[in-house]
């Protein structure tokens, strides 16, 4: 056990980079299009790591990648995705040739490749996750950059090739505002109807932040412009339900100006589900999660019974219950202030991250987490900063087809420029469609480990005709007779089932 004793602060690193954003957000409300050039000023924060590392023998973390400045600093929020040729594919906040942040794949052995710089006229700062779209491109959003300094949406090949599908600010009001949003700050979503969904954290008819629908040709469409009382700085990616809605949070605003939860329709429809007051969290930055129990799962980064954040569980009418709150008694050895979505893995339970301690800085410089739906939590592992195993993992975990969870943390690592890792928690291998639902005859693409010689593909028991692409890939169609229900791969290694059931649409 090595234990690294560097600077201590009064408020963490993290609190500090919090205080900022919110300081940011407020003065947003003052100034008009040009004034501001968004988040760079975070990524230039100074920041020193240590702590005492102590891993759970259940547990294995694996340090992948430790960033370098030139390959990227500071993986933010953005989530990693596999993407259907099994790599990891992720973004950098800043660094790359530019400066300006990165593009990246990465293997499960650790393999790191760029595939982008961004350069400020084709956006800088991309904090949030990529998503692979049907096409078999990545779209995502810059925070800043773009044709006219208020961030962009792009899209990017496997191999690197970007191009920016629309950039912010394009459209000015008559206050000022740039009407069709700016600053985004989430992921995108592709939705059933093909189109992408997100939002942005200022814009819009008052400033106060939009969501959207863009084509994947780049025509955008504000649906709604918040004003308040509904919510405020949309910082969380949508997240589409079962029954067709987008659910999504704001940080702020709403009845206690303590952030919301609301849901929309595609259509632009908005309605505020639940108004955080203290006690059951304040300010939740990251998305919500549609658990198999139909229910929704999120986290709140303040507030809750010890003032450590919270994670939640809220029903699609808006019936919320606080399952658990950080930061009990004894030095927090829970972790606080989460900011990174939760995932159910194949377990059935959920697992997420935690960005820091909050009131003690002897000890932790984030977690990782497993917790019941009931709200039973285990600590699974407690980063150690530099130059160790990284430092606050802003952003959520993801289970790759090999059963393991990969994420990134924001610092530390070898070169205080945050860093890519690999936990085994002991899940088996799995498969997983793209997309989770479709129509009979609708062309999918299952994406796992290991799938070179596989000799039969079934929806629910009803078997396929497919095709094995590579050893991580098979293509294949909806079925003649499918039903809802789990896709199964059989491969020379056993049976594979996907990690959540493929919906069949009518």
């Amino acid at each position: 056990m090595q234990t690294v004793v560097l600077v201590r602060y009064s408020l963490s690193p993290a609190r500090i980079l919090f205080l900022i954003g919110e300081s940011m957000l407020r003065e947003r409300k003052r100034y008009r299009v040009g004034k501001l050039r968004g988040w760079k000023g975070i990524c230039a924060v100074s920041l020193l790591w240590g702590a005492t590392a102590i891993v759970s023998s259940a547990q294995t973390l694996t340090t992948l990648v430790n960033f370098d400045g030139a390959s990227g600093t500071g993986p933010a929020y953005g989530t990693l995705v596999q993407g259907t040729d099994g790599y990891l594919y992720g973004a950098t906040g800043g660094g790359g040739a530019n400066g300006y942040g990165t593009i990246f794949n990465v293997t499960a052995g650790g393999t790191l490749t760029t595939l982008h710089s961004f350069n400020l006229t084709d956006g800088a700062g991309p904090y949030a996750a990529l998503t692979q779209g049907t096409d078999g491109n990545f779209y995502g959003i810059t925070n800043d950059g773009g044709a006219h300094g208020f961030g962009s949406v792009f899209n990017v090949t496997p191999g690197g090739t970007l191009k920016t599908i629309y950039s912010f600010c394009a459209q000015v009001n008559g206050q000022g505002y740039c009407a069709d949003g700016g600053y985004p700050f989430a992921g995108l979503i592709q939705a059933t109807d093909g189109d992408l969904y997100g939002t942005t954290t200022s814009g819009g008819a008052n400033n106060n932040g939009t969501v959207f629908k863009i084509t994947l040709g780049g025509s955008l469409t504000t649906l709604h412009s918040f004003i308040g009382t509904d919510g405020l700085f949309p910082y969380a990616a949508l997240v589409q339900a079962s029954n067709g809605n987008l659910y999504g949070t704001t940080t702020s605003g709403g009845a206690n100006n303590g952030g919301t939860v609301f849901k929309i329709t595609p259509g632009g429809t908005l309605t505020r589900l639940h108004n955080f007051h203290g006690t059951d969290g304040l300010y939740p930055y990251a998305p919500l999660l549609q658990a198999r129990n139909g229910n929704f799962y999120g986290s709140t980064q303040n507030g809750g019974a010890n003032g450590g954040g919270t994670v939640f569980a809220i029903t699609s009418s808006g019936v919320l219950t606080t399952i658990y709150s950080f930061c009990p008694p004894n030095n927090c050895t829970d972790g606080a202030h989460p900011t990174g979505a939760l995932i159910q893995a194949t377990d059935g339970n959920l697992y997420g991250t935690t960005q820091s301690a909050a009131r003690s800085q002897s000890q932790l410089f984030g977690t990782a987490f497993k917790i019941t739906t009931g709200g039973a939590l285990t600590t699974l592992h407690r980063f150690a900063g530099s130059p160790t195993d990284g430092a606050y993992p802003y952003a959520a975990l993801v289970q790759a087809t090999d059963g393991k969870l990969y994420g990134t943390t924001y610092g530390g690592g070898a070169n205080n420029d945050g860093t890519v890792f690999a936990l085994a928690v002991g899940l088996g291998a799995f498969v997983k469609t793209q997309p989770t639902s479709g129509k009979v005859g609708a062309d999918i693409i299952i994406v796992g480990t290991n799938l070179t010689g596989s000799t039969a593909v079934s929806f629910n028991g009803t078997t396929a005709t497919f095709t094995v692409v590579s050893a991580s890939e098979i293509t294949t169609n909806v079925p003649v007779g499918a039903t809802t229900g789990k896709v199964q791969v059989t491969t020379p290694g056993g049976i594979l089932k996907s990690n959540v059931a493929f919906r069949v649409m009518p």
